[in-house]
């Protein structure tokens, strides 16, 4: 390439390096330094300064040490998609190529592809009219190429991937669709899209777009629907989303055939905003891991008729999230019990993810995975993890004899903490167990006995046999390490104890020493993991 024929905003990557990629945003030249420079803003943010150098300011870089500047010559704009399609799929692979081929999938996963009959698969997709699929991640794919040649060469391309390249004009990405018009699948995760949504075709073949870390707002979205009539999925992690600002009305309109949409890793605090698609029909999946929410709850009578009386097609039974099966809000702010029982609100919603929530972490003293479950009503799979009939009615009992023993106030506190309690009490059928006055001693519920699992884990304890044993439920944690020294003639260990719990990835920490195995939710049948203190 000519030196003159960077330009500002252009997407550049390293010469030799595909992986590096940044944003051209100085060409000229460079104060006590001959010739011409290039200053890279890089995506990665390995560069060596602001954007000023010796005093002189040339650029804003958009961090401290983003910026740098190279020679033009060290420096590609890029090859055609037809170029990058016969190098990956007609060009001879080095063995370390072929062992970091992968693909990303829509949740920006490594998806590893293994080359089996490795001669076959390559004559095979050596005729491109045979193609149906292609991997073109972090090629540096520029442009499109002259008109024509993608349909002439690969007409029955179905999906695409191109992660990682140097598009950056929706304009290309029309003229890849218009020529693909069996294309269902498009991947343009971490390319920078930052110019605006400009001559774009019907898509009508689209059903997946996967826009992953392309800088894309939810103003170009509303334009991107108008070309996406048939989009079953819209995955836009990772673009800084705080707002969802439909143009003309109070909730989104629009994207009748959408089932799944991704907004993981984004900037959203507001519930309020998530409340503007609530008209989305068709919606089944949403996610929302890794934002900023602190709170949930499903719209109440008066909010529903806002949000619904400016819909094009309202239907009088039409319910906010009508269809929604899945929400995942992992690794947010929630810590209140609230948003949990309002969960209940949604109508066919049975996928829930609250992990990485101060709520559902009982090591900072949220809710465990029992209580959960039994707040829950309708939940089927909970975290990842399916809940099943047992565990459910297991949880649901444990979880009305922990609230019978901690609460004694009136039966309004009871049922404002603990929504689903009187419920379960009576689907249950558990009675009422109040403390005794005699000379029996404490209440009958925490008398009772609970038959309990105890493991040893330490591994300077020794292999020992589990044991089951059957304990009061009054029985405290501090006196269940004392007992379990006895149990297994442990001396001079510390011990420290943990609730083992069916679905949970990670057993939870007892170290409450006063609490007792029913504060902390052991029922009958649990497991204790008895490790010792590191």
């Amino acid at each position: 390439m000519e030196e003159s024929e960077f330009k500002l905003g252009q997407r550049v990557h390293s010469t030799g390096d595909p992986r590096r990629i940044g944003t051209v945003t100085y060409v000229g030249l460079v104060q006590s330094y001959s010739g011409i420079w290039v200053g890279v803003d890089w995506d990665n943010g390995d560069g060596k300064h602001d954007g000023s150098i010796n005093g002189v300011r040339y650029f804003h870089a958009k961090s401290q040490r983003s910026g740098s500047f190279a020679r033009p010559h060290t420096l590609s704009s890029g090859i055609s998609l037809l170029q990058a399609l016969r190098l990956r799929y007609q060009g001879d692979s080095t063995q370390e190529e072929e062992d970091e081929m992968y693909v990303l999938s829509a949740g920006n996963k490594r998806v590893s592809i293994q080359l089996v009959g490795k001669d076959k698969v390559q004559d095979k997709l050596s005729r491109f009219e045979e193609l149906t699929g292609a991997s073109l991640s972090f090629l540096g794919v520029s442009s499109p190429g002259s008109p024509g040649d993608i349909g002439n060469v690969v007409p029955n391309l179905k999906e695409l991937d191109l992660t990682g390249n140097l598009l950056s004009d929706w304009k290309d990405v029309g003229t890849i669709c218009r020529e693909l018009p069996n294309l269902q699948v498009l991947n343009l995760s971490y390319n920078l899209m930052v110019q605006d949504v400009v001559q774009l075709p019907q898509l009508e073949s689209i059903r997946v777009l996967v826009l992953n870390d392309t800088d894309v707002n939810w103003a170009k979205v509303e334009i991107l629907k108008q070309s996406l009539p048939a989009i079953e999925e819209l995955h836009l992690m990772g673009n800084n989303i705080s707002t969802i600002d439909p143009p003309s009305s109070l909730t989104v309109q629009g994207f009748d055939s959408l089932r799944l949409l991704n907004l993981e890793d984004n900037c959203i605090a507001d519930w309020n905003e998530i409340l503007k698609l609530s008209q989305l029909r068709s919606l089944e999946q949403l996610h929302l891991n890794k934002n900023n929410l602190n709170r949930v709850f499903y719209p109440d009578n008066d909010t529903i008729h806002e949000l619904s009386s400016d819909c094009e097609l309202h239907e009088e039974n039409d319910e906010p999230f009508q269809n929604l099966r899945c929400l995942l809000l992992g690794a947010n702010n929630l810590e209140d019990p609230a948003p949990i029982d309002a969960l209940n609100s949604f109508p066919k919603l049975v996928d829930i993810r609250l992990s990485d929530n101060p709520i559902a972490d009982p090591g900072r003293g949220g809710i465990p995975r029992f209580v959960l479950i039994a707040r829950l009503a309708k939940v089927e799979v909970l975290n990842g993890s399916e809940v099943s009939n047992r565990e459910r009615k297991e949880s649901e009992i444990r979880y009305v004899r922990l609230v019978m023993s901690k609460l004694q106030g009136n039966l309004e506190d009871i049922q404002r903490l603990h929504p689903r309690f009187a419920e379960l009490k009576e689907f249950h059928g558990i009675d009422d167990e109040k403390p005794s006055t005699g000379a029996d001693g404490p209440q009958k519920m925490a008398s009772g006995l609970l038959s309990i699992t105890l493991k040893c884990v330490g591994a300077s304890i020794g292999e020992k046999a589990p044991l089951t044993k059957k304990l009061p439920g009054a029985t405290t944690v501090g006196k269940l390490k004392i007992l379990c020294e006895s149990f297994f003639k442990l001396k001079s260990v510390k011990l420290k104890l943990f609730l083992q719990e069916e679905g949970s990835p990670l057993p939870i920490l007892l170290d409450d020493e006063m609490a007792s195995l029913m504060d902390v939710g052991i029922g009958n049948g649990s497991t204790i993991l008895v490790d010792e203190e590191s």
